[in-house]
């Protein structure tokens, strides 16, 4: 943040309305961005903080076409969920929108058409596959088939979920309608297209250049190996009856894109706001002086770096992000979180089930924030977070030191004139954190930011255990005056900087010592409660989770497992082989020398095996469920006389045996024992 900018635009990437809010969301997006709003408005800066649902797309539509309902009730049924959720969550939005708004179809149309017209985008006319008997074209997400890259016969137009390539749905051998069953027919249709590959140089220039040194490893590494292999155009249209109309001639039937629609959100959400409130809301995005910075999990990067940029840049008079901190993905129970499979935590569930308890949840999620790497939710990690931590350090010493006060000087903030060698120490070191918190926040280290606040809170507790003023009391009343005086103090620190991070906490507390309206500016004082002023009872500011509150989080998700292994049925038997068939597999164990993730693909990994009888590359779609650099030196079984195949440019020699559980997670076929390499498996 060495550029002094007048003003903050923050966004937050459009939780889609087709379920409710889950800790995923809120530790790779939601928490993050409200931290640094709040952190931003303490300083006195000037916030737009923006929110809203993203209300199109063929999932909505697939949903409502399974609950036999129109996609509108899907979207008001969950925008209202996500909303109150947030809401009661704390997280503090200036604007949360929709975008099937009214407001949202006119800016996003009014976008579509100033592009349109300044001549930016590239018309093609394509074949696509078309259901006679529904009489429409079919989304990508409509058609099913085999993939051509590893077999697996429900493979989707746009992905197949088994290795992970990524597919059109021109590739799919024996594709059927997902909507009639039956062989859809090839039909030319026209779509207009955004030229990515003639924005390559620019983006070459703006991030691989310009922010080679700000923006998170993870970000750059996404967005350069994009921009290196070479971008292409993208569709911007497509033949769907839910979402922005294409507002053109010729165009009947077509909608906008939903990448293309959703990111728009973020203006049209501006200028609702701006509506409600008599602001101006071009200046958020179109003023150099402004800073645009976008949350978003690391599924959103080349959305919020490339697509969206571009899309910017094509119109010509919006700002660039400054920064686009995206996070990694949050497990849970040490298992991906699904939706389909009601593998979450929901938040408006954890709102019912912990009421009063949103600080604990984002404390432990700022903890365990997903910042470089993915990382594990567990239930008895928040008990001990709770109970180790916010009680025991946080809580603990609020309450001891607020106690005393009431109890030595009947709530009297006491008054001292002077102070020892040991307190002025503390007072010195207290000074020092607003600044080291300021300066992780501003790098997007939220977790090493939470850390500093509870380092404060463990000076404060460790110096008044030390000092003891309830045995000092009895023989020097006047001592106690500089212990409590300073530990109050702490405490009102506290209060102000545990605002961005805590902030029903900040609040009660606050209450407690009757200290409202302080800046960030005024964190490290030595003097921000006054000496004989009145402080109020104290009140717990956590208390401790029981074990029984915990077993029953437990409980749940195993009888969420329970009940998806009995939807699961066992895959039935393929056809009988002989003896001979089964005699020609060749399959040996093997060491993992080397691995890697396939760049573009969501599964597929790169692996360098030992089969004993050579060294050969291996592509397998298990990057979802092992990270490459956890899996070396595994011992593996390999069906080494497969025949080469490629995926995605990379010659596969060879297919690793896998396990699939009841959830669909893969894990390896192993021997129990140390064998050599090449050993035969019969």
């Amino acid at each position: 943040m060495s550029k002094k900018f007048k003003r903050y635009t923050i966004t937050s990437a459009l939780p889609y309305a087709n379920g409710p809010i889950h800790i995923g969301h809120l530790a790779g997006v939601y928490v993050p961005a409200d931290i640094y709003a709040r952190y931003l408005r303490m300083k006195g800066e000037d916030v737009l903080f923006i929110g809203g649902s993203d209300e199109h797309g063929v999932p909505i539509t697939i949903k409502a076409r399974k609950e036999g309902v129109s996609p509108q009730d899907i979207v008001d049924r969950y925008h209202s969920i996500i909303k109150r959720s947030f809401k009661d969550f704390g997280i503090s939005f200036d604007v949360y929108s929709r975008t099937s708004a009214p407001i949202h179809h006119e800016t996003a149309s009014e976008f579509f058409e100033k592009l349109y017209e300044d001549g930016k985008f590239i018309v093609k006319t394509n074949e696509q596959y078309f259901d006679e008997e529904n009489h429409q074209f079919l989304a990508d997400r409509y058609i099913t088939g085999t993939c051509p890259h590893c077999g697996f016969e429900k493979a989707y137009g746009d992905q197949c979920e088994n290795c992970g390539t990524s597919l059109s749905p021109l590739e799919l051998k024996d594709p059927k309608s997902a909507l009639s069953g039956n062989v859809p027919v090839l039909k030319e249709t026209k779509h207009w297209y955004l030229p990515l590959d003639q924005y390559e140089n620019w983006l070459g220039e703006w991030i691989l250049k310009g922010h080679k040194d700000d923006w998170k490893p993870n970000v750059y590494g996404q967005v350069k190996s994009w921009v290196d292999q070479g971008l292409k155009a993208r569709a911007v249209t497509r033949d769907l009856d839910w979402g922005v109309r294409v507002p053109v001639e010729g165009a009947d039937g077509k909608v906008l894109y939903v990448w293309f629609d959703a990111p728009i959100g973020y203006i049209s959400a501006s200028k609702e706001w701006a509506q409600r409130t008599g602001n101006d809301w071009e200046k958020y995005w179109k003023d150099d002086e402004s800073k645009l910075v976008h949350f978003i999990g690391k599924d959103n990067i080349v959305f919020h770096c490339i697509i969206f940029p571009v899309m910017l840049k094509a119109e010509g008079s919006y700002i660039m992000p400054d920064n686009v901190p995206a996070n990694e993905f949050l497990n849970l129970e040490n298992d991906k979180i699904s939706t389909s499979r009601n593998w979450a935590v929901w938040l408006h569930e954890y709102l019912e089930d912990f009421p009063g308890k949103q600080d604990v949840l984002r404390y432990v999620l700022t903890a365990n924030a997903p910042e470089t790497k993915d990382n594990d939710f567990t239930w008895k990690d928040f008990q001990a977070r709770n109970n180790n931590e916010l009680l025991a350090i946080f809580g603990n010493f609020v309450n001891r030191t607020l106690v005393l006060t009431q109890k030595y000087f009947d709530g009297i903030v006491p008054y001292t004139d002077t102070f020892d060698e040991e307190a002025k120490a503390v007072f010195e070191e207290m000074a020092a954190f607003p600044q080291k918190i300021s300066s992780s926040i501003e790098r997007y280290r939220f977790r090493e930011a939470l850390s500093e606040l509870m380092n404060l809170a463990r000076l404060g507790n460790k110096y008044l255990t030390d000092k003891e003023p309830w045995k000092v009391f009895k023989t020097d009343p006047d001592k106690v005056r500089e212990i409590l005086n300073v530990s109050l103090q702490i405490v009102a620190n506290l209060s102000v900087i545990s605002q961005p991070f805590l902030p029903f906490t900040a609040d009660k507390l606050q209450d407690m010592i009757n200290l409202k309206g302080l800046k960030w500016a005024d964190a490290g004082r030595s003097n921000l409660l006054k000496a004989g002023s009145q402080i109020n009872k104290a009140e717990f500011l956590f208390e401790k989770i029981e074990d029984k509150s915990i077993e029953e989080q437990v409980r749940r998700l195993l009888d969420t497992k329970k009940e998806n292994e009995k939807d699961l049925a066992a895959i039935p038997a393929k056809e009988p082989i002989g003896f001979d068939d089964f005699m020609k597999m060749d399959i040996r164990t093997g060491t993992i020398l080397e691995a890697e993730k396939v760049e573009k693909t969501k599964k597929l990994l790169k692996l360098k095996i030992d089969t004993g009888i050579d060294q050969r590359i291996v592509v397998s779609g298990i990057a979802g469920y092992y990270e490459a650099a956890d899996i070396i030196g595994k011992k593996v079984c390999v069906l080494v006389n497969l025949a080469p195949r490629k995926l995605r440019g990379i010659e596969s020699r060879g297919m690793i045996l896998m396990a699939e559980d009841a959830d669909g997670k893969l894990c390896f076929v192993s021997p129990s024992e140390d064998v050599a390499n090449g050993s035969g498996v019969k």
